[in-house]
């Protein structure tokens, strides 16, 4: 029953609350606190692929229909998610079979666990503990916070999310609709084709203009990835660890 309470906490905490739990901030130990958020992260980062891996399958599966029978082998309904899909992906030509398979896949986790570090300061940087920021994401809307430190003439602000699980959600959007990173996503589909796992460590590669360091940021989270072994993230059945005690998390949107 404890055990209950408190993940119902935790999950109260994450779903209307900014930033990481409480207590998270309250662990002493730097080692403990890392590993406490990867733990918090990883079922977020999961969910977040687990649900574009859908979105991946209906496409593929609308096709072999459409493919096969034209418009009689598809129904109403599944055109017009056809149609939100190549809105949320940015895709001009709605069969475009190509380009959907090409942006509509997951991000590896190694990479994803790696920038919501780096970007939120493992959860404690302001944007992360009162906007569910997690990633560094702008907005040029008028809700947002306005960075500290923001150049003169700028008029970017840091966008607020409703939740982390939002915020995750977010980030796999950007990289798999951004034009910047369109390498990130060619990289990827071959990597598919070819039945290769797609690491982290050659996603990053591909990430120079996801901040203004260019090349040293990619240095940079390359490092940081493999000196806290995050590439164990990247393998292709990974779920057997996923199951942890913040099953929880997954009832978040």
């Amino acid at each position: 029953m404890k055990k209950i309470v408190m993940l119902f906490a935790l999950f109260a905490t994450l779903l209307y609350a900014g930033g990481l739990p409480s207590w998270y901030y309250k662990i002493k130990s730097v080692q403990k606190q890392k590993e406490t958020f990867v733990k918090i992260m990883l079922p977020l980062i999961k969910r977040a692929n687990k649900n574009t891996l859908k979105e991946r399958e209906f496409v593929k599966e609308f096709f072999k229909n459409f493919e096969r029978e034209g418009f009689k082998g598809v129904k109403t309904e599944d055109i017009k998610r056809l149609v939100k899909l190549s809105r949320k992906y940015k895709i001009k030509n709605l069969f475009d079979k190509y380009e959907y398979l090409l942006k509509i896949d997951k991000v590896p986790e190694s990479l994803a666990l790696t920038q919501a570090a780096i970007e939120s300061a493992w959860g404690k940087s302001r944007f992360a503990r009162y906007a569910n920021n997690l990633f560094g994401q702008w907005t040029y809307k008028s809700k947002g916070l306005v960075p500290e430190h923001r150049s003169e003439g700028k008029t970017h602000k840091i966008k607020i999310f409703r939740n982390l699980q939002a915020s995750v959600n977010a980030y796999l959007t950007n990289l798999n609709r951004n034009r910047a990173y369109k390498e990130f996503r060619l990289q990827r589909y071959q990597a598919r084709i070819l039945g290769d796992v797609y690491k982290g460590t050659d996603a990053a590669k591909t990430l120079r203009e996801y901040s203004e360091l260019k090349d040293k940021y990619v240095r940079m989270i390359s490092r940081f990835m493999r000196k806290n072994h995050f590439l164990k993230y990247d393998s292709k059945d990974n779920t057997k660890n996923s199951k942890v005690k913040y099953k929880i998390l997954y009832a978040l949107n």
